[in-house]
């Protein structure tokens, strides 16, 4: 099974007057030709999909993805609005129609995919409260011998000197580890928001931060080597080596 990962494209409306608006718009583009190539079962994005949380953000990040040939699966994050985002894809079969979180489960591919929402409204720190922790243990046990992936906004562990601390209340990002690390049938955990790529043991499993598809927002980069190219993430399981992952930068078409 072959997964992309997007992150953090932080798209603007088509009135906006910021010096990335448009910028922003042609990386997000460029990755999506390029994913298509790539031919994945499934593509993940791992939150920030809008600068603001306005509806005219979502409108266009929408006809920028449209073109995905693979199912895309969306989770918020800090910057997005969850009932502008659950409105802009009320149409998509997994979005929740209604309760506070936006998170839920996909059992179509060889990777049960567990989309996690860490975002509460207003902050831009991570949350997984009791609610969710209850959430996430019931729908883990209920298929503790299936494979899954887990993806979440916001990483559960320190990264760097430039985000420590990136939970409202500490205890809850120890909760999410402690859970997950109760459950082995976890084989990977797919992190945005820091920006920067990023991988480690985690819980008794790996987690992974992608950098922001937006070029002027990532960080951690090698630029010398990307050539201001925008970058995505490709996540392939096996029954060799488990889930490889590989970070693929976007040439410009021609």
């Amino acid at each position: 099974m072959l997964i992309a990962q997007i992150s953090d494209a932080h798209i603007l409306a088509s009135a906006s007057d910021h010096p990335a608006a448009e910028r922003r718009v042609d990386n997000l583009a460029l990755c999506v030709a390029d994913i298509n190539r790539q031919q994945p079962d499934a593509v993940v994005f791992t939150g920030d999909a809008a600068h603001f949380g306005r509806p005219e953000e979502y409108a266009r990040f929408r006809e920028v993805v449209a073109p995905l040939a693979a199912p895309l699966y969306l989770i918020p994050g800090n910057r997005d609005d969850n009932g502008a985002l659950r409105a802009a894809f009320r149409d998509r079969a997994y979005m929740p129609k209604n309760g506070d979180f936006l998170h839920y489960t996909i059992e179509d591919h060889a990777l049960r995919l567990i989309a996690l929402d860490s975002t509460s409204h207003g902050e831009h720190k991570g949350f997984f409260c009791a609610e969710r922790q209850v959430w996430l243990d019931r729908v883990l046990s209920d298929q503790p011998e299936r494979p899954t992936l887990l993806f979440i906004h916001h990483p559960p562990f320190d990264v760097d000197d430039h985000y420590v601390g990136g939970y409202r209340r500490p205890e809850e990002a120890a909760a999410l580890t402690g859970l997950v690390a109760r459950h082995p049938q976890v084989k990977r955990m797919l992190c945005g928001h820091v920006h920067c790529p990023v991988e480690r043991s985690w819980a008794g499993t790996r987690a992974s931060v992608m950098p922001s598809v937006a070029v002027d927002l990532r960080k951690g980069v090698d630029e010398t080597e990307t050539r201001e190219r925008p970058v995505y993430q490709l996540h392939r399981l096996s029954d060799g080596a488990g889930l490889v992952s590989q970070t693929r930068r976007v040439d410009a078409p021609g």
